[in-house]
């Protein structure tokens, strides 16, 4: 795996997780690195709340920190690989490959590499490099032309937006294996590397401070409609329950009338009944007087 990017963009922050990540693990890995010394880069990690100490303590994790200038490509490659036969690790980590281009020539140092990663290969371990980038460069080409011995290569770049700075990364190539085409904005903060979510705004793609307006904008858009479809429910609330107590004012109304008219149909039937009763008591007296 080759992480490739301009000064300051992560390259060894992530080279650094990469080794946590497999110590965990418990693998072990060897990291040789041709810019800092192991303390200086143990101390920059501890920045970004990442401890490599503990895994340096139990022996999973090996630095190797040599100049670039203070052999040739040749003894830079013997030591390397003497290193890792006698060490056996299961991931190795170069930071950076750029560095052996004060050494010698583009031809030289492509082949140096070449016999590293198949060396690296033969024996099942992966390789984690680093490549510096200059802003000149094409995204393509890397000073030491070792991107194309890599099967998985990832960029690290600067994205300037809104007057600052921020860092993003993507899959440049990935052989064998589906992988996103998303640029994925990432910070480094107190507990390591946050990878952000994808994001576009109507603005296109934010980062940052930008990102962080356009979010609380459209938080603050989704309170305002959420207090609205409240005030909707609560209006909605309160309609109903005024007709419902119309609809039970009008049903006992309606009752009291029905009782009422009821009770005179029910007089109105008394009387009936007992004219009835008249008449044909009247009828029958009539009757009686007959001789």
């Amino acid at each position: 795996m080759l992480a490739s990017g301009t000064a300051g963009t992560g390259k060894t922050s992530l080279a650094a997780h990469f080794a946590a990540a497999a110590c965990r693990r418990g693998e072990r890995v060897i990291f040789f690195t041709f810019k800092e010394s192991a303390n200086q880069v143990m101390r920059n990690m501890r920045s970004i709340g990442l401890d490599l100490a503990p895994f340096v303590a139990q022996d999973l994790l090996r630095f190797h920190a040599a100049r670039p200038t203070i052999s040739g490509l040749e003894m830079h490659l013997a030591t390397m690989l003497r290193a890792v036969h006698s060490f056996d690790p299961q991931c190795v980590i170069v930071d950076p490959l750029s560095s052996f281009v004060a050494v010698g020539n583009e031809n030289d140092v492509r082949r140096m590499l070449l016999r590293l990663v198949d060396a690296l290969k033969m024996c099942q371990v992966t390789g984690f490099f680093t490549s510096l980038s200059t802003k000149d460069a094409t995204i393509e080409q890397t000073d030491s032309a070792i991107s194309s011995l890599i099967d998985t290569w990832l960029l690290v770049r600067d994205m300037e937006f809104g007057g600052e700075r921020n860092r993003g990364l993507y899959v440049l190539k990935s052989r064998g294996m589906q992988h996103s085409n998303q640029i994925r904005e990432f910070s480094l903060t107190p507990h390591g590397i946050e990878l952000r979510q994808p994001y576009t705004g109507p603005a296109g793609v934010l980062t940052g401070s930008a990102r962080l307006a356009q979010e609380a904008q459209e938080r603050s858009a989704l309170l305002s409609r959420e207090q609205e479809i409240g005030r909707k429910q609560k209006e909605l609330a309160s309609k109903r329950a005024a007709m419902e107590a119309q609809v039970t004012a009008i049903r006992a109304e309606f009752a009291s009338l029905e009782a009422a008219a009821l009770a005179v149909i029910d007089q109105a039937e008394v009387s009936e009944d007992l004219l009835t009763q008249d008449r044909q008591d009247m009828a029958q007296s009539r009757r009686a007087d007959v001789p």
